[in-house]
């Protein structure tokens, strides 16, 4: 490892803003029946954002 490092050319961040501005979200264990498990395995859909779309929408909703 050195001692000193020279960032005078480094670039920074293109995503750094939104990360700034990603809403805050909060870490919870969801247990879910193996059939939803299965389903979203099976259709290969990011089962984390799509639950969260449909929640979001049912409260929406309700």
């Amino acid at each position: 490892m050195r001692d000193n490092y020279d960032f005078s050319q480094g670039v920074k961040n293109p995503y750094f803003d939104r990360l700034k501005t990603r809403s805050k979200k909060q870490s919870l264990t969801l247990f879910l029946d193996d059939e939803i498990v299965n389903w979203y395995k099976e259709n290969e859909f990011s089962h984390q954002i799509e639950i969260n779309n449909l929640l979001k929408e049912y409260i929406k909703n309700h």
